[in-house]
């Protein structure tokens, strides 16, 4: 590999490192094409960039970066999967392919800066997504509203009751 070449990747792998929010350093050594393609395709699915690299550059890249914290702890053949929006998400997607997979397995991660062991990433990964968390969110806050509304409809309702009897009442008394 050229000198540029080892540059440009690791000008690239600068500036993933600097994006993402988690890098996750998994094993997929003894791994077939088949199955390389599929974890591929999940990753790309959720927005998760997947990178094989010599251990060297990874650990000049996240030198200085964000994910600092995983650039010593390179050894063997690895790869690295950035998560941009979602921690949760790239651990889901990775657990769930290791649960799969025979052969893949994730070692370690960096949590926006903070080092990760494989079980932390496993338990990331049964959090609920941003997503869910999200809709939880917008639920609980739809829940205070619509709740006022019928509170007040059920005053209104309890009112109306009330006048319909009196009306009753009045009308049994003046036959």
């Amino acid at each position: 590999m050229q000198r540029e070449e080892k540059g440009k990747i690791i000008k690239e792998l600068q500036d993933q490192a600097n994006r993402a929010v988690i890098a996750v350093v998994t094993d997929f050594q003894g791994m077939n094409a088949e199955e390389i393609t599929e974890l591929r395709r999940n990753l790309r699915e959720n927005n998760i960039e997947f990178r094989v690299v010599k251990n060297t550059l990874a650990r000049i890249a996240l030198d200085g970066s964000p994910h600092a914290a995983i650039k010593d702890r390179f050894k063997e053949c690895c790869a690295i999967a950035f998560g941009y929006d979602d921690p949760v998400t790239p651990a889901k997607v990775l657990v769930n392919f290791e649960k799969k997979s025979k052969k893949f397995k994730t070692r370690f991660a960096s949590l926006e800066g903070r080092y990760m062991e494989a079980a932390a990433m496993k338990e990331l990964s049964e959090l609920p997504g941003r997503d869910e968390l999200m809709a939880r969110m917008l639920g609980t806050m739809n829940a205070v509203p619509t709740g006022f509304v019928s509170l007040c409809a059920n005053l209104v309702r309890g009112l109306m009751n009330v006048l319909d009897g009196i009306k009753e009442q009045k009308e049994n008394q003046g036959k």
